[in-house]
């Protein structure tokens, strides 16, 4: 059993920045991407970022240049780093971890709440 504790999540004046952290514990293959979503109210969850194992990272559109995501393998942890947020940014935020051997493995956390004042 996989299980995805993520922390960092809050309330935040726009232009500020917070940072969201998941740890990953459980039967985990590697490699392996670990990811962010968001999901906003009235909306369908989004990519935020994304990074394998091998360090390849995609930013979803809205985010590049704002956010930066790192991991630290070795403890199976990953990070959002989220600068210059503003209202759009306000989500629901999950944490993923994904691979495919065989079949696709696919977990979520519960998701941590961030809320971007204007």
């Amino acid at each position: 059993q996989v299980q995805l504790v993520e922390s960092g999540g809050g309330l935040v004046q726009a232009g500020g920045s917070l940072r969201l952290s998941c740890a990953a514990s459980g039967d985990i293959f590697s490699p392996n991407a670990m990811g962010w979503y968001r999901q906003a109210p009235g909306k369908q969850r989004e990519l935020v970022a994304v990074i394998t194992s091998g360090d390849r990272i995609n930013y979803g559109d809205s985010v590049k240049g704002r956010f930066t995501i790192s991991r630290d393998s070795a403890k199976n942890t990953v990070y959002l780093q989220m600068n210059s947020l503003n209202s759009e940014d306000t989500a629901v935020y999950y944490c993923n971890v994904y691979w495919s051997l065989g079949r696709v493995y696919d977990y979520w956390g519960q998701g941590t709440q961030v809320t971007v004042s204007s």
